[in-house]
This record gives structure tokens, sequence and C-alpha cells, in this order.
């Protein structure tokens, strides 16, 4: 991070430690302003045509995402309330949560909104009064006058974040933080801030975000089953730790474009909606970068009259309100810029005022193609003339930093199949891959050592094949998160070469097992 504003490829480096430490060990081994609960429901579909949207137009940006970018993992684009295309590129699906990183931010500016409106909290709260059990020794000045809307709009003071993680991030250490800047003179993209944004509603409320919100945001837009990662205390993460579904995404963008406004009832003020996404501080003066447009209340202004939530790694809620438009994606990528320079080259010049002639035929193959999408897979054989003589021989590797001690290959229970048992750190795992498909399963991921993050089962899918007579190369996607691991295992003899690369980080070092 730094200032004015973090880069995208900056953006995308900050991760939750929790899942760091999940992709480690992949890498090693392998709630009221309205009250009544409406039932779940889906946002109505139409043809891309009846809302003036070209279905060539579509198939185009598309296309030009599958080739260009590595990787989206789903696209919505809601066109006047309409859902008028969406995909999802396999494993990924239309019932899977996924990681929303920091575009949990804008979930938790509403939240605050929200307890505004019900006279909870308003937006020159003092921060350091609010907590006076986690106030350091003698405060400054700064940190004194430190308000609550200098945390949402990203101005809080702070030269640097504290540190990030579930089992570090509280009161105390966020304001233990030196303040060398008056809070609303100097923007840092600040994450913390968010997580104190997130314990000033819980403080006022006695609710975490994720259950205050249930009732008040949640249930009204039939957003079923959202999971909240919290810290140590118990308190919602705020700036990223929520999983919701890429329709959940797009509902919550329309909510916005509504001006808060879902079936008729206020869920949201339509002054918080203004305040939220309006230019609430500044953070550069490039015309050409989504990065540098402004910044409201946990949301980014963006370039063409847009705003948007964003997270780590390309998950995005993007409104268009002068097109009437919502688009909702999440993605595994390395370049976030990408993407939104992706949409404004193809997409916005689609967006017509009124309806079009249908085009069934175009309407058809841009069906076929959403369906069709999938993550790449190995392209190779399904056997190897070696996979005999390596079937069930471990290799061990001497000692190194990913903590691997053996691997094995083993053929599957299904043709096709075949399984990759890794022991690190003194824990045995399995993961099948299918040379057809994708073959889901679970791996134990790590918590964070607290009793809030036990170790749990993680969804993964898994994919492979022998891209060469010695080498088998397998993925492996993590479907409820951004993370795409590739593994590559070539036998020479009585060794192997294990080499492993995740889809939005550098290559691992290669280790090299031998036959005990």
């Amino acid at each position: 991070m730094f200032s004015p504003g973090p880069s995208p490829a900056t953006k995308a480096t900050v991760m939750n430690p929790g899942l760091r430490c999940l992709i480690l060990t992949l890498a090693l081994a392998s709630s009221s302003l309205v009250r009544a609960a409406d039932p779940p429901v889906s946002l109505p579909r139409s043809s891309p045509e009846q809302q003036g949207v070209a279905s060539t137009a579509l198939l185009g940006f598309i296309d030009a995402a599958d080739s260009q970018l590595d990787s989206l993992h789903s696209f919505m684009l809601v066109r006047h309330g309409n859902v008028v295309a969406e995909g999802w590129w396999t494993p990924y699906g239309a019932d899977s949560r996924h990681e929303l990183y920091s575009l949990s931010k804008s979930f938790t500016s509403t939240a605050v909104g929200l307890a505004i409106a019900e006279g909870k909290l308003s937006l020159d709260d003092s921060v350091l009064a609010t907590f006076p059990d986690d106030a350091p020794t003698n405060p400054s000045t700064n940190l004194k006058s430190m308000r609550l809307r200098d945390l949402l709009r990203m101005s809080a003071g702070h030269q640097t974040e504290t540190k990030l993680g579930a089992d570090v991030m509280s009161p105390k250490t966020f304001l233990a933080q030196p303040v060398p800047f008056k809070p609303g003179t100097h923007f840092l993209y600040n994450t913390p801030a968010t997580f104190m944004a997130s314990a000033m509603v819980q403080k006022a409320t006695g609710q975490p975000v994720l259950d205050y919100l249930k009732p008040r945001l949640f249930e009204p837009l039939g957003i079923t089953s959202p999971t909240w990662d919290a810290n140590f205390q118990g308190v919602s993460l705020g700036g990223y730790g929520l999983s919701l579904r890429t329709e959940d995404i797009a509902k919550f963008g329309q909510l916005y474009l509504q001006k808060g406004q879902w079936n008729g009832k206020q869920l949201v003020p339509a002054s918080w909606v203004e305040q939220a996404t309006s230019l609430q501080t500044s953070n550069g003066s490039n015309p050409k970068s989504d990065w540098e447009q402004g910044y409201g209340y946990q949301f980014w202004r963006c370039r063409n009259g847009a705003y948007r939530g964003d997270g780590a790694f390309g998950q995005y809620c993007i409104v268009l309100p002068e097109h009437d438009t919502v688009i909702a994606i999440t993605s595994g990528l390395g370049d976030m810029a990408a993407v939104l320079n992706l949409i404004w080259e193809k997409v916005l010049p689609a967006l017509q005022p009124q309806a079009i002639s249908e085009n069934p035929e175009a309407q058809r193959a841009l069906q076929d193609r959403l369906k069709a999408l999938t993550i790449k897979k190995p392209r190779g054989e399904a056997a190897s003339s070696i996979q005999a003589k390596i079937n069930g021989k471990s290799y061990a590797f001497p000692s190194n930093d990913k903590k691997l001690e053996s691997v094995k290959v083993e053929g599957g229970p299904n043709p096709g199949e075949l399984s990759i048992t890794t022991r690190t750190d003194g824990k045995e795992q399995t993961i099948v891959c299918s040379a057809d498909g994708w073959k889901r399963g679970t791996i134990l991921a790590p918590g964070t050592g607290t009793a809030l993050a036990p170790p749990a089962q993680r969804n993964i899918a898994a994919t492979g094949a022998w891209t060469a007579d010695d080498t088998y190369t397998a993925r492996v996607v993590l479907y409820e998160t951004p993370f795409v691991v590739t593994y590559s295992l070539r036998f020479s003899g009585d060794e192997v070469f294990y080499d492993s690369q995740m889809n939005v980080g550098r290559k691992d070092p290669q280790l090299v097992g031998r036959k005990p």
C-alpha cells in the first residue's frame, strides 16, 4: 500500500493471513430499518437485446476475457434490473460463495450507514473515545481528533497500516499506531481502518457486522448463508473476510443503483448511498486510472461516471448509474486494472438506451459460450508409460522452507484419475486429479491458531494430465477463493522435480525428491 492510493498490483498482494496459510499449505502439500426477512429471490432474467445490449458485444467481451485474462471466475451483467448475461468458469459455480477481500469494505460501510440511520452512530464519533480501555497512555492530538468519517474515507492520518490478521488486528493495536498526519488530510488505503469501523458498529449495536446486517440487508435481498471472518475478539474483520455468491454481489450493486430501495422498501437511506458513493477524498489525478478518480466511504470512484466496491485479485461490484447497469465479477487476477479496461472497451459502448432487435443466433452463441467456460486445464494425456514404474513410490525431500517431506502418486479409484499424496510438516493430504474434468474434494486448511478459526476443510477441485511422458501437471482450484495452484512433477530415474505456482504469486523454488 502507498499514498495517494494502492495500485492494482499492490492491492492484489494484500492477502487474508489465514488464506495465506491455506495457500502455503497447498503449495507445501500437493442486521433495523426493515425487519421482515423476505424469502430468497433471484434477480429477473432477460435477453440482452430486450435491455439494449447486443449479444455479439457480450460475446466479444467473454472471448477477450477468456483469452487475455487468467482468470475470471464469474461474470454477471444486470441491465435495467435484469440479468442479461451470467457465466462461471468451471469449477466455480453459481452456488459457490467466493471470498470478496476488500469488496467486504463496501458492506461494512453499509452497516455504518444503517447504524447512523438508527441513531446509534455518527460520522463525527471519536474513534479514541469509543474504545477508552484500548487507548495508549499518551494519545496524540491527531489520534484524539480521528473520527468515524476519517476511517471510512481512508484518511485516518496513518503513514503505514497496522498489522493485518485475525490473530493480531484489534482496537488496541490500531490505536497504538502513530498518527503523523491530521485526520482527513492524507489518503492511505487502510484495511485496519475498516476493521475499526466494524468494531464501532459492534460497540454501538452489540452485534458483529455480519449479524447486524442479516435482517437489515442480507435477508431482504435474499442473500443466504453469508460468512464473515472475525478477529480473535469476535469482531467481523470488516475490511475483508466476507464470502458471498456472484448474484449476491449483483443484488448489492442493484440496491445501491436503486438508491437503497428494494421491492418497495427503503433498506438503506438514499442519503447514505449518495454520500458513500460520492467523492469524499482525492486520491490522485491520473485521468486514465480507475484508482485515482477519488474515494467515497469504502467505495471507489471510477472512470465513466461509475463507482465500485472492489477486492484483491479482482472481486468487483461495479455500478454505472448513467447506464442503469451493474456488473459483478469474481476472479483471480494479478492485474486488476485489465478487467476494468476490458469492460470500458467491450461492454460500455454496447449499452444502448433502448431495446434493440432480437438476435436469436447471437443469443444462442452467447449462451453456449457462457455454459462452456472453464478454468484452463493442462493439455496432455491421461496415462504415461512410466506411470507403472512410479505408482505408489514415495519420494523424500531434504529439509526445505515448505516443510515438504515426501510425495507419491498413485492411480486413482476411477479411470483417468491420479492421486497426489504429500506429507508436509508431519501431515499427509491426498488430492485426486481427473484427466476428464474436475475432481472435487477437500483439504484440511490451517486456522489462525485461535478458537475462532480452528483447522477446517476447504473445498477444492483438481484436474491433471501427463504433459510429457515423464511429467504430470495438476491444477488445483480452491473454488471458494481466488486461488488456483499448478503443480508439476517430473520424474527422472530415482528423482522427482517438484514445482508449484499460484495464479497470483511467484513461482516457488523447485524441490528435488529422491526414492529412499
